[in-house]
C-alpha cells in the first residue's frame, strides 16, 4: 500500500518568509543606496579615493567609483527586487572586505566597529543565498 503524497498548489499564498524578505531587501537596499549616494556625490569619488588610498586598499582610484556604483545601483536593485543573489554576493564581498580594511581595528560596537558592517553582511549573504522573494520585479528570485 502506497501513501499519497502532497504537493503545494502551483500559485500558493506569498509566506511571512516573502514578507520578511521584502523587508529585509527594502531595508537593506536603502542603507546601500544612500551609501554609495554618499561616496558619490557628499565625499564625492576623489574625496572616497583619498579614504581608501589611505586605508590602503590597492587601485583605489578604480576602487571608489567601483564600490559607490555596487552600493547605489545595488541598493536600488535589492530594493526592486533585481538579481539579488548577484547583487547580495557582490554587497557581501564588498562588507567582508570593509570590516577587514576599515572596522576589525574598531573593535566590536559602532560607530567604528564590526557590529553594522556585519550585519550588512548578514543580510546580503542572505539575499545572496535566498533570492528576492515573491516580492519582486522580474521573473527570477
Amino acid at each position: 500500500m502506497t501513501t499519497p503524497t502532497r504537493t503545494a498548489p502551483a500559485t500558493s499564498a506569498p509566506s511571512q518568509a516573502d514578507l520578511g524578505l521584502l523587508l529585509l531587501r527594502l531595508a537593506t537596499g536603502v542603507i546601500f543606496v544612500m551609501h554609495g549616494y554618499q561616496k558619490f556625490f557628499l565625499n564625492t569619488v576623489a574625496g572616497t579615493a583619498q579614504f581608501f588610498a589611505g586605508i590602503g586598499v590597492p587601485l583605489p582610484g578604480v576602487a571608489a567609483p567601483l564600490i559607490a556604483g555596487i552600493e547605489l545601483i545595488g541598493g536600488l536593485l535589492l530594493i526592486l527586487g533585481l538579481f539579488p543573489r548577484v547583487v547580495g554576493a557582490l554587497l557581501a564581498v564588498n562588507m567582508l572586505v570593509a570590516i577587514l580594511l576599515v572596522h576589525v581595528s574598531g573593535g566590536f560596537f559602532n560607530p567604528n566597529g564590526v557590529e553594522f558592517p556585519l550585519l550588512l553582511l548578514a543580510a546580503s549573504a542572505t539575499l545572496a543565498l535566498t533570492g528576492a522573494g515573491r516580492y519582486r520585479l522580474g521573473k527570477s528570485a
